[in-house]
């Protein structure tokens, strides 16, 4: 009985036991689910931040601070940028590195060149300086066309450049016009006899032109024998047939080959390229330069302003194709000059001067820098790609040295002058002859008489006579020129010497208005 007792007493103290540790845990569980709730409720607050990544909050805020900076930032600039276009003035600016684009030029038809249409007079208005245009850079690219309002104010009336005169100075082509021209074959040391063997070379180039109006040196339809092998250079051949009229006088506006020189004017302006480049077929930049040279001397002894556009393109495009380095020209833009490609764009820029058109003053300062790399003997002397003395080179690189301003009493000058009247007249390189009767004729005094006598006689006497090449020239063994350009090249150039007596006024003659170039 007694252990009975003790039994159910001890289990009551353990039941007691147990419910108070139920309590106690259920107190336990009670506090752990508050705290859980309680985390609960703060984790849901902070859901979003937990679940997006970190880069992506940061590129949020990011874009809210550039949007907000944009505001702040955007509107002054174009407010900056309209006040500079408003007080912008072009006679401010000292540099240009590339030509605006014109709209294409229109072709010129031979029936718009006629001597019976009217000079078509320019609306475009002009600024009052003229800017200086630097050489791009940019060997990719070439310039695309020229503004016409970076044109000289100045346009000579044509009576400035054809006027008959009595005194035989003044401007270079002065001497051109029918009365003048034959006061200079008698006053300079011509002859009945170099007159009329212009005249016949003028006829055979003549009966040579192509319908659509272009010559070339290759492929002529007619039994003439010697032409060259340059295949395809219409622009070259065709300026080098133009130069002998414009010499003579003969312009597509009056003259007995007005329609003649009319058609072929009228192919290079259709050929000339929007960027002003006249480069065609098998030619390089030695067709430019002589097709430029055509354009401009046109242009200057008529102002038909119908040429003034192409004659200001042709002489961008030199400007664009100089070496930017040394100078000088060759056969492709930007390249590394020589004297001969030299000589011919060099003469270009001096026609288009002489017609009132834009010559930028950094182009002439770089072909000067370029002659200066291929002189020796202190520029008695010139080399062709770097100093020399040989005969052809040192008479371009002497008459571009008058050209571009040396005095006759330069002593350079006066030994190479010197130098070239030693030498004489060559009996086969026409082109040694041609810038070597120039030289002669403008520095005058006893060299000239001497000279001519010879140079003269020797054209005379070999011109082809009678058939179907009469009025032209054979073409003498030897020589890279000569074989290039055939009869018709050395046709040309022979008949240019013969022109000599008034095709270009005397550089150092008494009083004579030879205008420099811009320096």
């Amino acid at each position: 009985m007694s252990s009975t007792m003790d039994d159910a007493d001890q289990l009551a103290r353990e039941q007691s036991l147990a419910a108070e540790n139920a309590e106690a845990i259920e107190a336990e569980a009670d506090d752990e689910g508050e705290q859980e709730e309680e985390y609960a409720s703060g984790g849901r607050r902070f859901l979003l931040f937990a679940a997006v990544p970190s880069w992506a909050i940061s590129m949020i805020v990011h874009i809210i601070a550039i949007m907000v900076l944009a505001f702040v930032t955007f509107a002054p600039t174009v407010d900056k940028v309209a006040n500079i276009l408003d007080v912008a003035n072009a006679s401010e600016v000292e540099e240009i590195e590339e030509f605006e684009v014109l709209d294409e030029l229109e072709p010129l038809e031979v029936s718009e060149i006629s001597a019976e249409t009217p000079v078509v007079q320019s609306t475009v208005d002009t600024t009052s300086e003229v800017v200086e245009v630097e050489v791009s850079t940019d060997v990719d690219a070439a310039a695309i066309q020229v503004d016409l309002v970076d044109f000289s104010t100045e346009t000579a009336p044509r009576n400035d450049l054809m006027k008959e005169i009595g005194s035989m100075t003044g401007s270079a082509l002065e001497g051109r016009s029918a009365k003048a021209r034959g006061q200079m074959v008698k006053q300079n040391g011509g002859s009945e006899g170099s007159e009329k063997a212009v005249a016949m070379a003028l006829k055979w180039f003549a009966a040579h032109q192509f319908p659509d109006g272009h010559w070339a040196f290759e492929g002529m339809p007619c039994a003439c024998t010697h032409q060259g092998d340059t295949k395809g250079c219409f622009t070259g051949a065709t300026a080098m047939a133009l130069l002998p009229f414009l010499g003579s006088g003969q312009t597509h506006m009056e003259g007995q080959y007005k329609d003649t020189v009319g058609r072929g004017l009228a192919y290079l302006v259709r050929t000339e390229q929007p960027n002003g480049s006249l480069i065609q077929g098998a030619g390089n930049m030695y067709a430019h330069g002589l097709s430029s040279i055509a354009l401009c001397e046109a242009y200057a002894m008529t102002h038909d302003r119908k040429l003034m556009a192409p004659a200001q393109a042709s002489i961008a495009f030199i400007c664009y194709a100089q070496d930017p380095v040394g100078g000088g020209w060759r056969y492709t833009p930007r390249q590394p000059g020589d004297t001969s490609v030299v000589g011919w764009q060099l003469m270009a820029l001096k026609s288009g001067h002489m017609a009132y058109l834009q010559v930028p003053p950094n182009t002439v300062a770089g072909a000067i820098k370029f002659l200066n790399t291929v002189q020796s003997d202190g520029g008695s002397k010139y080399g062709y790609a770097e100093p020399g003395g040989k005969p052809s080179t040192t008479a371009i690189g002497l008459l571009c040295r008058m050209y571009l301003g040396w005095k006759k009493n330069e002593p350079a000058l006066m030994r190479g002058a010197e130098y070239i009247s030693n030498l004489g007249p060559s009996p086969t390189d026409h082109y040694y002859n041609y810038y070597a009767t120039q030289i002669m004729h403008h520095y005058g005094d006893e060299y000239w008489p001497k000279w001519n006598n010879v140079m003269r006689e020797q054209l005379i006497n070999s011109q082809e006579k009678e058939g179907h090449m009469a009025g032209s020239w054979g073409v003498p063994g030897g020589g890279h020129a000569n074989e290039r350009g055939g009869r018709l090249y050395v046709t040309s150039m022979a008949t240019m010497i013969l022109e000599v007596y008034y095709r270009h006024m005397p550089i150092y003659a008494k009083e004579a208005a030879e205008e420099d170039f811009p320096l």
